[in-house]
């Protein structure tokens, strides 16, 4: 792969730096995923984060219990209907996560070149001595020299809330370590990250499986974010046991790479998983930083290219307590859209930030920006080449849709799709104008009773680039005579007028199957 694939429009002219940012109903193409928590759970709050362009809400249980997220996603439910904004939950499972138990909750500070024991006796107190931690397999897994991080929430490279220690010898099952950072760790939870180690734990806990077959199924869950995914493997189990909880047999499986074990394995993780997530706060740590880059642009390139959306994390860190990104900040959520991501994951600046509704708006105007010098040409190119010949059906319908879009100048594609994968290939092309995906239910039954497929598939687009979705009216099949298309067409087009995408006198590239063709038309719109 070559890196010289910088996705930028040539030039860049000076006089549109200078053009106010327009916002309009879909103030980005990229997606916006927020983690609730204390900081966003009001009904007013969840209100601003989907006004602001959230569409995916994450649920992380790695703390909190089911009844506390409960009263959030409940909260959530009515801010949607409020708004009319569609969400989609994900729900983030705690996976072989490492913590350090700190039961009375008073602050630990910690010295740089002091010693501290870790050890699996949770019966001792937490102190700037002793840091009792929750797995007993620790002394055998490190060696001396090894390094371990210690951190509030997660790693941020700030080092006063994080501490780095190196194994200085191992006492049976304790490890005592020499820290290399004075800091001062506050609250009842830390997260402990031995870098570059193997840990013997499932991928998926106890207290995972029982979240998922209680929670995830009572609230059918669109995403399940798999933390410290290693091994393509960890996919499939985590699908078999999915395919038996009823509805989430549709949930889609986004595989969290956050150590060297999961990178070493990409390849055939994103060949099972629905889709990626980039945790670049755990890599970060558990790679050299000078490595980190290099990683997000190969990773995010292969995602592209599979067509699976790739979900980055750890954007604007500073946000979490101030109102402005710093400038690095700013330009690396730019450089991840230019890099080809789908989604910007939002962790504490949302859950425990400050300014969550502020943070949502700033990065989907980065965003935006970022979206009108994305190099869309060069892209198709290469996507193209790489899908090679004979092209599928599918793709060939898909990428004609987009170069016909392009070559017109249409402002919006319309995509009329049953299981989503229409227009998740059109997506794949990464056009420059969005595309609404109108995804027609399908009946099905189960001997007991009949119901209506579509609203996973629609909730499962509010990840992917430029795919926003819009459920037709189940009495409209996709498939059958012109006339029913004709009035979904007209419901389409009246929705895209009324968000302000479609004015008149614009092309719009409609792309829907009729009998066993698919067809991709330009319509000239009238007043």
């Amino acid at each position: 792969m070559h890196s010289s694939h910088l996705l930028l429009e040539e030039p860049i002219r000076m006089a549109s730096i200078l053009e106010p940012s327009k916002s309009s109903f879909f103030p980005a193409l990229t997606k916006i995923v927020g983690t609730l928590g204390p900081k966003s759970r009001s009904v007013e709050t969840l209100s601003g984060c989907l006004k602001s362009g959230m569409s995916v809400a994450r649920f992380d249980f790695s703390w909190g219990d089911a009844e506390y997220h409960q009263e959030t996603l409940d909260n959530l439910k009515v801010a949607v209907k409020s708004t009319k904004k569609l969400c989609a939950v994900m729900l983030d499972t705690v996976g072989p996560e490492l913590q350090v138990i700190n039961k009375s909750e008073k602050a630990i500070t910690l010295k740089a070149d002091g010693l501290v024991t870790l050890t699996p006796n949770q019966d001792q107190e937490a102190s700037s001595e002793v840091l009792p931690i929750n797995f007993d397999g620790l002394a055998k897994a490190v060696k001396k020299g090894d390094t371990i991080f210690v951190g509030q929430y997660l790693f941020t490279g700030s080092e006063t809330t994080s501490v780095w220690l190196e194994v200085d010898e191992i006492k049976g099952d304790d490890v005592i370590c020499l820290s290399r950072n004075a800091a001062t760790l506050a609250g009842a939870l830390f997260t402990l990250h031995a870098s570059q180690v193997h840990i013997d734990l499932p991928t998926l806990t106890e207290k995972d499986k029982e979240v998922i077959s209680t929670w995830g199924v009572q609230n059918k869950i669109d995403f399940l974010s798999l933390s410290y995914c290693r091994h393509a493997e960890d996919v499939r189990q985590t699908r078999e046991m999915l395919k038996k909880l009823g509805d989430l047999s549709q949930t889609q499986i986004f595989a969290k790479i956050e150590n060297v074990e999961g990178l070493t394995h990409f390849d055939e993780i994103l060949q099972e998983a629905d889709g990626i997530i980039l945790s670049r706060g755990n890599l970060g740590i558990d790679l050299p930083p000078e490595k980190v880059f290099l990683f997000q642009k190969a990773a995010l390139y292969k995602c592209n290219m599979a067509g699976k959306p790739a979900v980055l994390t750890r954007v604007v860190d500073s946000m979490t307590d101030n109102l402005r990104p710093t400038r690095a900040e700013a330009t690396d959520v730019a450089n991840a859209v230019l890099d080809g991501s789908d989604s910007i994951l939002l962790g504490a600046e949302t859950l425990r930030g400050l300014y969550p509704v502020e943070t949502i708006s700033i990065v989907g105007k980065i965003c935006a920006e970022a979206e009108k010098v994305f190099n869309q040409d060069l892209y198709f190119k290469k996507t193209v080449k790489y899908v090679g010949e004979p092209m599928t059906h599918l793709e060939s319908i898909a990428s004609s849709a987009v170069r016909a879009a392009i070559k017109v100048k249409a402002s919006v594609i319309i995509c009329f799709t049953s299981s989503g994968r229409a227009a998740r290939l059109i997506a794949k092309y990464r056009p420059t104008m969005p595309v609404i995906s109108v995804v027609i239910p399908r009946v099905k039954t189960n001997q007991l009773k009949w119901s209506f497929s579509g609203a996973f598939e629609a909730r499962q687009s509010l990840i992917v680039r430029g795919l926003f979705p819009m459920l037709a009216d189940p009495r409209h099949p996709a498939e059958s005579t012109s006339a029913t298309n004709e009035s979904v067409l007209k419901v389409a087009l009246d929705h895209g007028k009324q968000a302000g995408v479609i004015k008149s006198h614009d092309r719009v590239v409609v792309c829907q199957k009729v009998g066993d063709a698919s067809v991709v038309k330009i319509i000239e719109l009238e007043d």
